[in-house]
């Protein structure tokens, strides 16, 4: 029997042959990142562990992304920590730089290894053929010790998906969509495959958004089998990098497999309090919001930008609504100023936040007041996600929550297309 690409590379990083679902393997991951929600932490466990040094800082990287620039004293002595750790541990550390996931994705990040993040939303990195995958403090402490970690070898479950999605339809509302089908749970420490035409066609940024959003049904992992359009991306960030490029065998054996005609999706919103709640817009229209978001590691990239200045250009955002818009990544902004996207999001009224998880996070940033309502492109909406557990959030695409902005509710812009 063949093995999935998740087996693949879980086989080739135990050094075993081949692999099985629910056995546990060790592997010395190729990539270990951990940022400023936790790393304070890790550290504290590491020491209890009795460690002085990292074993392998080569393989570690810090990012400062949730809380930047600091927004309490508490919050500063946390990065103090994290910066003094990282310099005397030679450990690559970015601040302020951008997003974690987006940042290893520009900087780090290739098909076919193991990488590890302290972050539930590490499975971006799937979309560039890798096993990537979230952990807690413990394990990251141990990892720093002993650069190694178990993992049990999840079941795969495939996502067939074929067809070209309707104008004004995205990937967000594709992946929104099947974790309204399978649930919140439908997926727990399984590897979400996703394949078909729907998905060649798609960009790199639309198929980071896939893979993301794989945890918010419980997965493991969401993966995508590297092709030539991985092989481009990557061309454009780094050169002269051998890739394992490894793909699943014709044989190889799924849970189950899930078909999708793309052409049949419209547009999708999560509604308040779990991600699965999951609606076509049509059906929530004309609810007021007051405060709408555009980032976020879900949707903070170039093409995100691209989509909501098509939108918003020559529009303004409407007078009871605050839209923040924040770009994964220094490098996405600088492509957003160059592109003059900044300039439109200005005149439209939105607020450009620095790259940073912003108002995702809730901690920071577009925090909402007692009964305040919030369209986001972020992750995720459970109560009190954007800082108060009186306030409602709704999670959308870049076009959803562009439109709303500028009409003051809740507005499917595929009617506009």
């Amino acid at each position: 029997m063949g093995m999935t690409i998740a087996e693949k590379i879980l086989a080739h990083a135990s050094r075993r042959e081949e692999v099985k679902p629910n056995e546990i393997v060790v592997v010395g991951p190729d990539l270990v990142m951990s940022n400023d929600a936790t790393t304070h932490i890790t550290i504290d466990i590491f020491r209890k562990m009795g460690g002085v040094k990292v074993k392998s800082p080569d393989k570690i990287v810090f990012v400062i992304d949730h809380n930047v620039p600091s927004n309490s004293v508490q919050t500063a002595e946390v990065h103090k920590k994290m910066r003094e750790f990282a310099k005397y541990n030679s450990i690559k550390l970015y601040d302020g730089e951008g997003v974690c996931h987006q940042l290893l994705i520009e900087h780090h990040a290739v098909p076919g290894t193991v990488i590890v993040g302290a972050d539930s939303h590490t499975c971006t990195l799937g979309a560039l053929g890798a096993f990537a995958t979230g952990i807690g403090s413990t394990d990251m402490a141990a990892i720093w010790v002993r650069d190694k970690i178990w993992l049990k070898v999840p079941q795969t479950l495939k996502f067939e998906i074929n067809g070209k999605l309707p104008d004004g339809v995205y990937a967000k509302d594709l992946i929104l969509k099947i974790i309204g089908d399978i649930g919140a749970d439908g997926a727990t420490y399984k590897a979400m495959e996703f394949s078909g035409s729907t998905v060649k066609e798609m960009s790199m940024d639309s198929r980071f958004t896939l893979c993301n959003m794989a945890v918010e049904a419980g997965a493991k992992t969401g993966i995508i089998e590297p092709d030539e359009k991985i092989i481009e991306f990557l061309s454009k960030l780094r050169s002269g990098r051998g890739y394992r490029l490894l793909r699943s065998d014709s044989d190889a054996e799924y849970e189950k497999v899930y078909y999708y005609d793309a052409s049949e999706i419209e547009p999708m919103i999560a509604c308040p309090h779990t991600l699965d709640n999951v609606k076509p817009v049509r059906e929530v229209e004309g609810l007021k919001i007051h405060e709408a978001f555009i980032g976020s590691c879900t949707n903070g990239r170039i093409e995100d930008l691209r989509i909501a200045a098509e939108i918003l250009e020559g529009n303004k955002v409407h007078p009871d609504v605050r839209l923040i818009i924040s770009p994964a990544s220094r490098n996405v902004f600088r492509d957003a100023l160059k592109e003059g996207l900044i300039e439109t999001f200005l005149e439209s009224g939105a607020i450009v936040m620095n790259p940073n998880c912003s108002t995702c996070w809730g901690a920071c940033q577009g925090v909402l007041g007692d009964g305040e309502r919030l369209i986001s492109t972020g992750s995720r909406n459970f109560r009190g996600r954007a800082g108060n557990p009186n306030s409602e959030i709704y999670v959308a695409s870049p076009a959803t929550v562009a439109y709303s902005a500028i009409n003051g509710v809740i507005s499917d812009y595929s009617k506009e297309v």
